[in-house]
Order: structure tokens, then sequence, then C-alpha cells
């Protein structure tokens, strides 16, 4: 049984753009990520201050790490649609 993709493949005019903005978004995203683990090895028990709401700081970080990726990756999902609309519509009115 072979399965061929439900939609047909073709090249992507905007993977350039997806590339590059995936590796800034990767960047800044390893950069907070190694403050936090920075933190931890540097001065652990600053970890352990409470900073919001009854929670320490490596509970509040951790959860920001977290939030941070789910709000890059809906963010790059937007920007990327954005560009591929925008690339498609010198290709339509070339069509027409």
């Amino acid at each position: 049984m072979h399965h061929a993709p439900a939609a047909p493949v073709g090249k992507d005019p905007a993977a350039s753009y997806k590339s590059r903005l995936g590796i800034w978004m990767f960047l800044g995203y390893l950069v907070i990520y190694v403050v936090f683990v920075a933190i931890n090895v540097a001065r652990p028990l600053l970890m352990e201050r409470i900073v919001w709401r009854g929670m320490n700081l490596a509970t509040v970080y951790g959860f920001a790490l977290i939030i941070i990726a789910l709000l890059q990756a809906l963010v790059y999902d937007a920007l990327c649609r954005s560009r591929e609309r925008a690339l498609e519509k010198p290709q339509q009115e070339g069509a027409e």
C-alpha cells in the first residue's frame, strides 16, 4: 500500500524566509534558556527566591520558558502564513 501526500508538494518559495526566521527564533529562545541554566549553575539558591504569588524563580522561569515556546510557535506560524500569502499573490496574478 503506497500513500502519497494529500496535497501536491512543490517548491516552497518561502523556504529561505522560514529557515532564517526559525533560526533567529531558536537563537532568541536559546539565549533565554542559557540564562536559566546559568542561574542554576552559578547561583542555585537564587532559584529558591519567591518572586510571584508565592512561587519561586525556578517555577516562574520554567513556566515562562514553556509559554515563550508556545508564543514563538504561534508567531512563527502567523509570519510564515503571511509570507506564503504574499508570495502567492504574484503567481496568481501572473496566471490570470
